[in-house]
């Protein structure tokens, strides 16, 4: 067992490099470029919503009150009619990204955490690179990359988004394991 304050810098290291990964898999590599479609005349949809000043949040069009509604011949024939939505709402206006790019390194170092947690309490001192890599990789592609599949499962992502996003688990994971393998206490 190692002690969980031997791996700070690893813990820090990794997120800033799974950071860095992750600006390049979405400013310079086109991986993600097509994940969100155009809605047909987006300018009219836009413009007919815009009076309903709907709140920034998730919706969902048609919505049962209960699970007994869903049974409800209004309600089957509202979903029939269509179309059927989940959307979220943002807030109008331009914004930067620097309240999103803070919560996704928070988000990183504590996979990391997690990562070194898990590796910390199974591996020992001097353990070899190969070894803390299958740990620490596994518990990072757990965090980055599993719980993506209940987007595909429950809200219809294509599943083609969702792999895509799997390949950046699959990097962000390679790079904490790396790290991780490279700092390990000898």
């Amino acid at each position: 067992m190692v002690a969980l304050t031997s791996l700070l810098l690893p813990i820090v290291l990794s997120a800033v490099a799974v950071f860095i990964v992750s600006s390049i898999m979405h400013m310079a590599v086109p991986l993600h470029k097509d994940d969100m479609s155009t809605l047909p005349r987006e300018d009219d949809v836009q413009a007919a919503l815009r009076p309903f000043a709907i709140a920034p949040g998730d919706y969902m069009l048609p919505r049962p009150a209960s699970m007994a509604a869903m049974k409800d011949p209004g309600f089957t024939a509202k979903l029939d009619k269509g179309p059927v939505i989940l959307m979220t709402v943002l807030p109008s206006g331009r914004r930067g990204m620097g309240a999103q790019l803070a919560q996704w390194f928070i988000y990183c170092l504590v996979i990391s955490l997690f990562s070194a947690y898990l590796a910390a309490h199974s591996l020992a001192s001097g353990t070899p690179y190969l070894a803390v890599f299958r740990i620490a990789g596994t518990a990072a592609f757990m965090g980055y990359g599993l719980a993506l599949w209940q987007e595909s499962i429950w809200y219809k992502r294509r599943w083609s988004t969702t792999l895509k996003y799997m390949v950046d688990a699959l990097l962000y994971a390679g790079t904490t394991a790396g790290v991780f393998g490279w700092l390990w206490p000898r």
